[in-house]
């Protein structure tokens, strides 16, 4: 479809369908056209991943929907706000059968897999001790109705828009947060590892850390985002044209990759590349890698707060045309990159070490139970062991025992049983003498 690949490219939310449906379609060469398995893979390229857990179950639910004919033309006829406010997701009531039944079939499957995840994650955590929270464990099912797992209903498209919109919205506040822990465990580190060294040894590494501080700022003029003169250079420098014949209208079309009279995020970020290598070379000892996609983000966020009026993600051939004849696009003020804006404050810095000693002692502590654990069951194992033992000597006794009263010393038992069990006298005979005595009278 001519406009798929921009729903996946912009917003990848339904609600950003209305705006490729307004461009139009460009005829197309059926000689031309690429195999089926040439077409995925392209759109498979042209779409990158959001980031989202379920993302794979948003993209399957634009490809159906937009199959169906009577879904795509009310679509058309309804604005953004409509589609915020769900009058959009009624229509589901009247797309075809074969439609209904795919989506149902995929709602089914997705509420299967969450189920399993969150059965894994309930399992890993009762085995390390740890309590199940069980309201961010709900929120997984936040973008469908989990009351009704077997069909897929307005409610489940209206849940998927709203959840969607919320966490594409905060993806780029997720990462922000994410990068400002990654400088201060970073600092963090460094501190410490200077805390390692001997005197002379730390001065040498705190002169070698400002050199490269110093040493990475030292970079050409850095342009302001989506400005005049940064266009012109990309005008100039990668579409090798002449900066005097800079044109607003051409420049949109030649860096508009798809075609869909839209630049997406992912061509937007293309466009700050060069501005990028003035900052980051990544076999530069001083220059982060992390800090340029950081630095990417930024400048991106910029334009888009600068240009796209109608906040969906997506600048247009107006909103980009107009935007190059206000004063911030002809006399920007200059840009202040990552090295001028540090990612946090020293009294950050200060709340994140903090934190950091409070889990290490936490840690300290569940190690510390865990080795009187482990100690208190080694101890019950020996006693266990010693019991055992003492068990299997009483066995063998009682064994010994009764072997003896089933297989007594020959004679023995046989001799006992004609004096009620006392030994018998000796039976060997008598000297004659002896008998002579026994048998002769008293006197």
């Amino acid at each position: 479809m001519w406009w798929s690949g921009a729903i996946c490219q912009g917003f990848l939310l339904l609600i950003c369908l209305l705006v490729y449906v307004e461009a139009v379609p460009v005829a197309i060469d059926k000689t031309k056209i690429n195999p089926p398995e040439e077409q995925k893979e392209e759109k498979e390229k042209d779409n990158p991943d959001t980031g989202l857990y379920y993302d794979r179950y948003l993209r399957e639910v634009i490809d159906v929907l937009e199959t169906d004919q009577h879904f795509r033309e009310k679509l058309q006829n309804t604005d953004m706000e409509d589609i915020k406010a769900g009058k959009l997701a009624k229509e589901l009531d009247f797309v075809s059968h074969n439609v209904r039944t795919r989506l149902d079939e995929m709602k089914r499957q997705e509420v299967n897999r969450l189920r399993s995840l969150i059965k894994a994650k309930q399992d890993v955590e009762t085995g390390k001790g740890l309590a199940v929270d069980h309201e961010s464990l709900l929120k997984q099912f936040e973008y469908l109705n989990h009351g009704n797992p077997h069909t897929f209903e307005i409610d489940d498209l209206n849940k998927l828009i709203t959840t969607a919109t919320s966490d594409l919205e905060n993806f780029d506040k997720e990462h922000h947060d994410e990068f400002k822990r990654y400088e201060m465990m970073k600092e963090h580190e460094r501190r410490e590892y200077l805390k390692t060294l001997d005197e002379e040894k730390r001065k040498a590494e705190e002169q070698h850390y400002e050199e490269m501080k110093k040493k990475h700022a030292d970079h050409p003029k850095v342009n302001h985002p989506g400005s005049q003169d940064q266009l012109k250079e990309v005008w100039e420098e990668t579409d090798g044209l002449d900066p005097l014949d800079f044109d607003p209208k051409t420049f949109f079309k030649l860096h508009d990759s798809n075609g869909d009279d839209f630049l997406d995020e992912q061509e937007l970020e293309a466009l700050f590349t060069k501005e990028l290598e003035k900052m980051y070379d990544p076999k530069n000892e001083e220059d982060d890698m992390v800090e340029m996609e950081e630095e990417r983000i930024r400048t991106r966020e910029h334009v888009m707060n600068e240009v796209d009026v109608n906040k969906d993600r997506l600048v247009s051939l107006e909103e980009f045309l107009v935007s190059t004849g206000k004063r911030e696009f002809l006399e920007p003020d200059s840009w202040e990159t990552l090295e001028q804006a540090p990612a946090f404050t020293e009294e950050e810095m200060k709340e994140f070490e903090q934190h950091l000693a409070e889990q290490e002692h936490d840690l300290k502590n569940k190690a510390d139970n865990l080795n009187k654990q482990r100690e208190e069951l080694e101890r019950q194992q020996e006693q266990l062991n010693a019991q055992k033992l003492e068990l299997q000597r009483a066995v063998e006794h009682m064994d010994k025992l009764k072997t003896q009263q089933e297989h007594p010393p020959p004679g023995t038992n046989e001799e006992q049983a004609h004096d009620g069990g006392h030994p018998i006298e000796s039976k060997q005979p008598l000297s004659a003498g002896h008998h002579e005595e026994q048998t002769k009278p008293h006197q």
